[in-house]
């Protein structure tokens, strides 16, 4: 009997530390918590709402994906925006999530191909709307059902410390340089429609038009020499 409550003890600290990583990181990707800033552990736990032993937590996942860099007795350095270093992420990220998106395609359940095709119908929706926080939501959602459905571990920790800059990199760059959100959002919808009716050569099609199109972003501000510390 100790020992399950034990294990529920245990899972709800888990659960809180995975809000607490969340919540942290839509503020890191939604440009709250500004690019370059320092902040304390005392500010992200009032910020969240949640205790201190879950956030401390999420700020090691954080750390992990390069979103926190954690400066010994000066606080938590929000990850700079790095132009060239975006440039060698998209290098990686054609790979890994090609790789992972093959893998869904080929392995998704019914459950992950009717979850797919309501991806399919909000990118849509956001692409009306032209929504920027809606899609970075909504690219959340995508990703971490793209990984589920993959069923690969070792490509899942390759994939995740990318995904929240490459979010927070394509945010700025739209806010910024006013980067178009409809035909990405609308490349997001068709890369899921392909994937909920498991045509993998359709997927990695559209996948490859998606990256071209966030490489010329990265391109773009490159040229802009646009820097934000």
């Amino acid at each position: 009997m100790k020992e399950r409550v034990t294990l529920k003890r245990e899972d709800q600290k888990k659960t809180l530390a995975d809000q607490a990583y969340k919540q942290i990181e839509e503020a890191i990707v939604t440009l709250q918590l500004a690019p370059g800033s320092i902040v304390s552990e005392t500010e992200l736990v009032e910020l969240i709402g949640i205790g201190r032993t879950p956030t401390r937590e999420a700020i090691q996942r954080l750390a992990r994906d390069r979103l926190i860099r954690v400066l010994p007795k000066r606080g938590l350095l929000v990850a700079p925006l790095d132009l060239m270093g975006q440039m060698k992420l998209l290098e990686v990220r054609r790979q890994v999530e090609g790789l992972i998106i093959r893998l869904a395609t080929k392995r998704a359940s019914d459950e992950h191909r009717r979850a797919f095709a309501q991806l399919d119908a909000e990118f849509r929706e956001i692409a009306f709307a032209n929504d920027g926080l809606g899609f970075v939501r909504c690219d959340r959602g995508f990703n971490e059902l793209c990984i589920t459905a993959a069923q690969n571990e070792y490509a899942e920790d390759a994939m995740r410390p990318l995904m929240g800059l490459s979010r927070r990199f394509w945010l700025f760059h739209h806010q910024q340089c006013g980067a178009a959100l409809p035909p990405l959002a609308l490349l997001h919808a068709d890369t899921a429609a392909a994937m909920a009716i498991g045509d993998e050569e359709g997927g990695q099609r559209v996948f490859e038009e998606l990256l071209e199109n966030v490489e010329s972003s990265a391109r773009i501000s490159l040229a802009m020499n646009f820097s934000a510390t």
